[in-house]
Parts: C-alpha cells; structure tokens; sequence
C-alpha cells in the first residue's frame, strides 16, 4: 500500500499508478489502516475511470469490468462500514468466478460451485494474529448468513444492474435455489445488572459511543464516522452518513453529546491516547477500536453471548416495551419495512401474556372474595333463638 504522511499533515495521502497514469490525493484517514482501506477504494475507482469505454457490442462485459462499475456506482456509498464488506467480497468473487468471464457464462452451476466453496471457508476472526500465536479457539465455518451476504447477494445484485440498468445480457439465474435456509436472528436484550457489570468493566473513555448506541440504535460502523457536522443541537436531530438518514436528538442523547464538544474538533466520539507522545490526548474513535474494547469489557464482566449489535436490538426493545409502537422503533432502527421489524414483537407478546395474567390473578382474587361471604349450602342461620336443649 502506497500510503504516506507529509511533513505536518495529520492525514495520510495515497500515490500509486494505474495502466501507467498517477493517482495521488489525500485519505482523509488519521491511522495507517484506515488509510490503506482508503488507497484501496481509491485504486478500484481508479481502475473503473479507466474502463469507462464500453467493449464492443458483440463482446458480453466481463465481470471484473462489472465488479469495478458496481463498486464505483453503488458499491463505495454503502453506509456503516458496508462499503468495507462490499470491497471483500467483490474481490473474494473476482478470485472465484474469474475477472475476465463474460456475464452470459455466469450461469446457475458457476453460482452452486462458488457458494460451496465459501460454505467451506472458515470466518475471518482473528487473521490479524500473530504468526505463531495459538489461535484462541478453533476455526469455525461460516455461517449460511454469511453465505447469503458475502456472495449470493453482492452477486445477484451485480448481474440485476447489469440487465435492468446496463442493458447487458446476463444468464437465467434461479436465486431463491441457492439461498441458504438461515436461522432466525436473535433478540439479545442488555439487563439492567448485565449494563451496570459491563460499564463497570469498560474504559471510561468508551462509555460515551456505548451509552450512545444503546440510547439510537446505531449500528457499529455508524457510531465512530459521526462528525460534529452530522449533529444539529438546534434542530434536534442527528444525520448519518452513507445512506441519508436522519435520527432526532432526544433530551438525553443532547446531554450526552453536548458533554462532548471539547474533546475533538471534528469527531464526536474519541479514546485518549494512553501511551507514547500523545498520551492524553483525544484521538477519533475506529470501528475496529471500538469493537476490541466493547469485546473486551463484556467478556471481563461476564456478559455472555452479547455482541455490539445487541446495543442496537437493546435499544430498540427498549423503546418498544416503553411505547408499545412498533412504527415508533422501525423510524428508529431506518428499516424500509415494518416487516423487518416485527422481529421484536415479541417483546409486545411478553407485554400481553404479562397483562393476561394479571387479569387472572385479579378475577381469581375477586372470586375468592365472594366466596368467603358466601353461606355454606344446607346451613340454617338462626337468630334470636336459643339453642334447643338436648
């Protein structure tokens, strides 16, 4: 990766060339990795500006030539560090089906033989270890999910834009064939002392991006790329980047950030540095930071089978069980659908099986009041008469 600071820039800048023409710039990117994820969707747009003129009729576009044009279209505004998984697994299908295989060849036997290849494959955890280093568990196979999204999605959308907006002809591909039964996604809900373990257990300069996602639901690439530019105190809303969406700004998220506007000019969540030259000073959060600290505190304090995500389903159950609105946590959550969120109707379930039951317990009582006063069956109740002697 050709990735370099000039004197004085706090940001990396990128120089490479392609087909022999120099491409040069800035990242906008303070550390080195995000800087050559930065240079990499660089080169890919690079690659795609010089692909522009189109093959000849008679020659069907090759799939590298689809990939790049994808990518630099729709691929590259995907929002919440989607535009990092699109990048692998354009790459991860290039390596697969071959950059120059024309797209009338990628047929339902390509999509069968590349969907067994990534059932095969292990999950990406962990490949930052060091050489040497035990591995902490052993490897896992990834799971149908994964499956789905990292090729069977990316794929059927790239051959989809090529005949409906591209006009290229593409193959009859039977999708819903190669799509891999998924389990249902679980609801992991944060309980009050699992919350007071957890933050108890996480570095305090962390508490705020947390307490953040747990209060809006944002997802986790969401959280550190939010600028003091995406937040408007007087309107009372947040923008997030990538996909345009708006959250409003309640009472107390506004505390919360407003507790923050010192601590960095452009980013609103930021760690201090604890060691070296800029020990104490505030840097802009990462993704990846922000996910090793989060995985680290919950495993020290004992949160069991709780990931960032469920800040996000925490959040959105909390809403709903204080609401009882199921459009109130769709707005929240951006979901296009109300379908996707009637995942967390179950909460409204537990809700009517609670007040079902309260309702028997109350009529059960009131029955059983009745019947104390009620006179036995038989009985002959006498009064002003004396017993009769025996």
């Amino acid at each position: 990766m050709s990735v370099y600071k000039r004197n004085g820039a706090e940001t990396y800048s990128y120089d490479f060339y392609v087909r022999g023409r120099r491409f040069s710039g800035t990242t906008g990117a303070t550390t080195k990795r995000e800087a050559q994820r930065a240079e990499e969707r660089a080169r890919e747009i690079a690659k795609a500006e010089l692909r522009q003129v189109k093959p000849l009729k008679h020659e069907p576009m090759t799939f590298e030539v689809a990939a790049s044009r994808y990518w630099t279209e729709i691929g590259q505004h995907h929002a919440g560090g989607g535009d990092e998984n699109t990048l692998w697994s354009l790459a991860w299908l290039k390596r697969q089906i071959g950059p120059a295989r024309g797209l009338p060849d990628i047929d339902d036997a390509v999509v069968a033989g590349i969907v067994a290849i990534r059932r095969g494959e292990t999950v990406r955890s962990g490949q930052n270890r060091r050489p040497g280093k035990k591995p902490a568990s052993p490897p896992r196979l990834v799971s149908p999910a994964t499956v789905n999204r990292s090729v069977i999605e990316p794929l059927r959308k790239i051959l989809n834009r090529a005949r409906r907006t591209w006009k290229e002809p593409v193959a009859d591909i039977a999708w819903r064939d190669h799509m891999l039964r998924e389990p249902r996604e679980r609801i992991r809900e944060l309980q009050a002392e699992e919350e007071a373990r957890l933050f108890a257990a996480l570095r305090p300069d962390y508490h705020a991006p947390v307490r953040f996602a747990l209060l809006t639901g944002l997802r986790l690439g969401e959280v550190p790329r939010l600028r003091w530019t995406d937040v408007d105190f007087g309107g009372r809303k947040i923008t997030v980047q990538g996909k345009i969406a708006t959250v409003p700004l309640a009472p107390a998220v506004r505390d919360l950030l407003w507790a923050l506007r010192a601590d960095h000019e452009a980013a609103v969540f930021t760690y201090v540095v604890a060691r070296g030259r800029k020990r104490g000073e505030h840097l802009p959060l990462t993704r990846a930071g922000l996910q090793t600290v989060f995985r680290r505190a919950a495993a020290q304090a004992g949160v069991r089978n709780f990931s960032f995500h469920d800040n996000r389903h925490t959040a959105a159950t909390r809403v709903l069980r204080a609401t009882g609105n199921l459009r109130l946590v769709q707005t929240m959550l951006r979901h296009d659908q109300i379908t996707t969120t009637t995942k967390y109707a179950h909460v409204l379930d537990d809700d009517l099986i609670a007040g079902m039951q309260l309702a028997a317990e109350r009529s059960a009582a009131a029955r059983e009041k009745l019947e104390v006063g009620k006179p036995v069956a038989g009985a002959v109740r006498r009064v002003g008469c004396a017993e009769p002697n025996g």
